[in-house]
């Protein structure tokens, strides 16, 4: 399956342009002319990697790299700049980008940064497929059945609930999965954080990288009864995964 690529910029011939070279690729692109549209966009399609303009009108690229990075950690992002500074570099590094090109950027250059991008994706996504935890590979669950009749398919991220399929995020996939096969275990932010989102962080920083994914994964089980109140906050130290399931 093709690989999909948004590209953010302000400038349409710079879209177009951008757009033409990574569609002879064979990449699946997406185009948004300005941040908001971006950020809307991420929060409801998969996006493998994206290519941001620093400065446009209205929400500027750093702020765009600092709410996908919430919504959408696993999608890798280059930045581009006409007005490259080292404040920007700095911020935008912190933020955790792929890579920050200067504009204007050779065809070759923005394509050796995408393949470069996307490799090290894949690479991070199969590295987390073998997370420790206390359950072995070979006896990782795929499909639970719960008491309700509710049906979680970590294959598919999907949790059914009578006629309605809430789809997840490859995050929160990962996050419900490691709360599944720990049912009961406490995880500090830290743990959590390195075994979804594959890197380190320091301690007073851990629980803002996370809250924002486990607020979202709460809201979308809210609404099965045998979900409810499952994801258990264990003040000042991290969260526990607590509920009766019935395996099939």
């Amino acid at each position: 399956m093709p690989q999909t690529i948004l590209i953010v910029d302000d400038e349409p011939i710079a879209l177009k342009t951008l757009g033409d070279i990574l569609r002879l690729e064979g990449y699946t692109i997406a185009t948004a002319s300005n941040g908001q549209l971006a950020v809307g966009y991420v929060r409801n399609h998969y996006v493998d990697m994206m290519i941001v303009d620093l400065r446009m009108p209205g929400i500027g690229g750093l702020e765009v790299v600092h709410i996908v990075n919430e919504i959408s950690p696993e999608t890798e992002i280059i930045l581009l700049t006409a007005f490259g500074t080292t404040e920007s570099a700095v911020e935008a590094l912190r933020l955790r980008i792929h890579d920050y090109l200067l504009k204007p950027a050779s065809p070759a250059q923005i394509l050796a940064s995408v393949r470069m991008g996307l490799s090290r994706r894949e690479a991070k996504l199969r590295s987390l497929e073998g997370y420790a935890t206390d359950v072995p590979p070979d006896e990782r669950v795929a499909t639970i059945k719960l008491k309700d009749g509710t049906v979680i398919d970590l294959s598919r991220r999907l949790i059914k609930y009578e006629e309605e399929e809430t789809p997840l995020t490859p995050a929160e996939g990962r996050l419900l999965r490691i709360f599944i096969e720990n049912v009961g275990r406490v995880f500090s932010h830290r743990e959590l954080v390195l075994l979804v989102q594959g890197y380190e962080t320091a301690q007073h920083e851990a629980p803002e990288i996370l809250r924002p994914l486990v607020s979202r994964l709460r809201q979308k089980i809210q609404n099965v009864p045998s979900l409810e109140g499952a994801i258990v906050s264990v003040r000042g130290t991290g969260y526990l995964f607590v509920y009766k399931t019935e395996g099939i």
